[in-house]
């Protein structure tokens, strides 16, 4: 056994490059079952982001929509619920247009929208009316788009299309009953996002197919209801946060009660930032199958309708999401700390799952991955907030006795979203280079409940900022990192958290902010529908409380800001416009602080695109190396750094 090398943290030379996460990643989600078929859609950074919906059909993959149809919707521009499936027939929303294709493997797809500024989300077969009812979004006006659910004919003939529902804001789940008698939707209304408020309708459906009498069956301001189900006997399942945690609640029909079905101290559902999210699925009337989180770790279950009884299967992963069933089976993606994210089938009678598809194929030899740890930490007000640690972890190295880690801390993005515990490369690139990792769930972050997440409410840009200060110190002041040499990193929402932690604060050394806000009162006035009013409960009303989007906003606090930042922007993004970037990059250079501004052509919000994932990847790396002055054991393209 050779013995390891004493080398300074971040100088580690790692088998985990920016070539073999790029080229040995693909992402997975939006898994449909359509009788024995099983299909999911990849995406996949070598083909330049391009989104592709894969069967797998009689222990074979088969790569359904061809080039260069990339699968994908712009309805909320977070996308979600952009195809569906049935009897083989395979319909999907093209990026490029947006317009709805109907295809069938080896056939040429055909649309069946019109050319028109339409997006489609969510849709579902009404196969009595031959037909698909979805959502609709409309932008052939001036101002903000408009939102309704819409019927469409599946052949496409004359383009026909007739409004459902319409008058609110916004509009998800659209679920038809077994029978095809009574729709089920979500809707809700400016300045509430989904999480905050929604409510839960049913319209009875006519012989004609528009809906007679509608009524509502559960929701509200303060409540919020997501992915609503009718169970093979024409019941309606939903989840709802309505005593703190998202739990499951069953409707059987006019005049009847709400009924709880598994009272918990568990989210059994996520914030919809995208569409066709699913937590529960039917195995029968009696039975359905379930996820559920607590403490960061999620949980797959079988539920007894009749009796309430919950009982656990056991599975090897801590992420789990995208239940569907059918036939005594159940699919699902699913991941851990030591497994990549896959697509996996569970036989319910053997209880053995089998892995159809996982998001990398490589195999990295443990001794170079970091094992994550669920840590607590004190923050302000007496509370407890939490995050996901990863030490530094290579089997040929050790660094210098008496030696700490810089540590790198992340904030994620939502910002009611959460750190995920599945196997993430990525971070295992920085912590087999050296660097320890804390993933912040800040408060607001989803899977501690309702409570938890509105620490937020009026308060973003202070509780976040806090949480990931307050988690660096305490790592640092248990001995385990580096104090003087912390540095934070966050995409979107997280970037605003970053870039108002290193203004406002003064823990962290350097940063980097992924397409993040600078500029609070810009992103009121200049973004998409969707979250156009979510600042009104992060911060305030706008413009009536134009002072906290001011007081805030790192772009008018430059004068506080002393440490080196790095910036990566599409050029293509509607939701963070590049000028957020810009301003800040101007502002630093004139000010003569060390900073970079790495814009990609043709990039949104996210980077989809092979060679622009590598160079962020290193290029962040790279930056923190001229920082703190270590050497690095990679040839890495270097990124032009202003004022260092």
């Amino acid at each position: 056994m050779v013995a390891p090398q004493i080398a300074p943290y971040g100088s580690w030379k790692s088998p985990i490059t920016s070539d073999l996460i790029v080229a040995g990643t693909i992402g997975l989600g939006q898994v449909r079952l359509d009788g024995q078929d099983i299909y999911w859609n990849e995406l996949r950074s070598t083909e330049a982001g391009r989104n592709v919906i894969v069967r797998f059909s009689s222990d074979e993959l088969t790569d359904i929509t061809p080039p260069p149809f990339n699968v994908r919707t712009r309805v909320h521009e977070y996308g979600g619920g952009s195809y569906l499936v049935h009897e083989g027939m395979v319909y999907f929303s093209n990026f490029a247009d947006q317009r709805l294709y109907r295809h069938r493997a080896g056939e040429k797809p055909i649309p069946i929208t019109p050319e028109k500024a339409w997006r489609y989300a969510d849709g579902v077969i009404d196969i009595q009316r031959q037909r698909m009812i979805c959502v609709r979004e409309d932008h052939t006006g001036a101002g903000e788009a408009v939102n309704t659910i819409v019927s469409l004919s599946l052949d496409g003939s004359e383009f026909e299309q007739t409004i459902l529902v319409s008058g609110n804001d916004f509009y998800s789940s659209p679920r038809l009953s077994p029978d095809g008698s009574y729709l089920a939707w979500i809707c809700w209304n400016h300045p509430n996002m989904p999480w905050d408020g929604t409510e839960l309708w049913v319209g009875e459906v006519k012989a004609d197919g528009s809906l007679g009498e509608t009524w509502k069956v559960a929701g509200g301001l303060e409540e919020s209801i997501v992915q609503p189900e009718w169970s093979p006997d024409g019941r309606l399942y939903f989840v709802s946060d309505r005593t703190n945690w998202w739990n499951l609640y069953r409707w059987q029909g006019k005049q009847t009660e709400i009924e709880p079905l598994c009272p918990m101290e568990a989210e059994f559902g996520y914030p919809h930032w995208i569409f066709g999210m699913s937590n529960y699925a039917f195995l029968s009337v009696e039975r359905l199958v379930c996820t559920y989180s607590q403490g960061g770790i999620s949980y797959l279950a079988l539920l007894n309708t009749t009796t309430k009884q919950l009982e656990s299967i056991e599975t090897p992963y801590t992420d789990i999401d995208g239940i569907h069933a059918a036939l005594g089976k159940v699919v699902f993606s699913a991941g851990s700390a030591t497994e990549p994210t896959a697509i996996c089938q569970l036989d319910l009678e053997s209880q053995k799952i089998q892995v159809l598809r996982r998001s990398s194929n490589l195999e990295i030899d443990s001794g170079y991955l970091s094992v994550p740890q669920a840590i607590a930490f004190p923050t302000e007000n007496g509370l407890t907030a939490y995050g996901i640690y990863y030490p530094p972890q290579n089997k040929d190295y050790v660094a210098p006795e008496g030696e700490r880690p810089p540590l790198l801390v992340k904030s994620h993005g939502g910002p009611t979203a959460a750190a995920s515990t599945s196997f993430n490369l990525r971070i295992q690139y920085w912590t087999s280079r050296g660097f320890a990792v804390l993933d912040v769930n800040y408060g607001g972050s989803t899977g501690y409940g309702r409570e938890y997440r509105e620490r937020l409410k009026g308060r973003w840009g202070i509780v976040d900022v806090d949480d990931c200060v307050n988690g660096a110190k305490y790592l640092a002041e248990k001995g385990e990192v580096d104090g003087n040499r912390l540095v934070i990193d966050g995409g979107s929402a997280g970037g605003y958290t970053t870039l108002a932690a290193l203004t406002f604060r003064n823990t962290f050394k350097a940063g980097a902010s992924f397409y993040g806000v600078s500029d609070l009162e810009a992103l009121a006035t200049d973004t998409h529908k969707f979250e156009s009013r979510y600042l009104d409960s992060l911060i305030g009303s706008y413009p009536e409380r134009k002072d906290l989007y001011v007081e805030r906003s790192p772009i008018h606090f430059c004068d506080r800001l002393n440490c080196p930042v790095i910036f990566f922007q599409g050029n293509e993004d509607k939701i963070v416009p590049p000028n957020q970037a810009e301003r800040m990059v101007n502002a630093l250079r004139a000010k003569k602080v060390p900073v970079a501004y790495v814009l990609y052509e043709g990039e949104q919000h996210g980077f989809r695109k092979a060679e622009n994932i590598k160079r962020t990847i290193d290029g962040e790396f790279y930056f923190y190396s001229k920082v703190f002055g270590f050497e690095i054991a990679d040839e890495i393209e270097p990124v032009p750094i202003d004022n260092l």
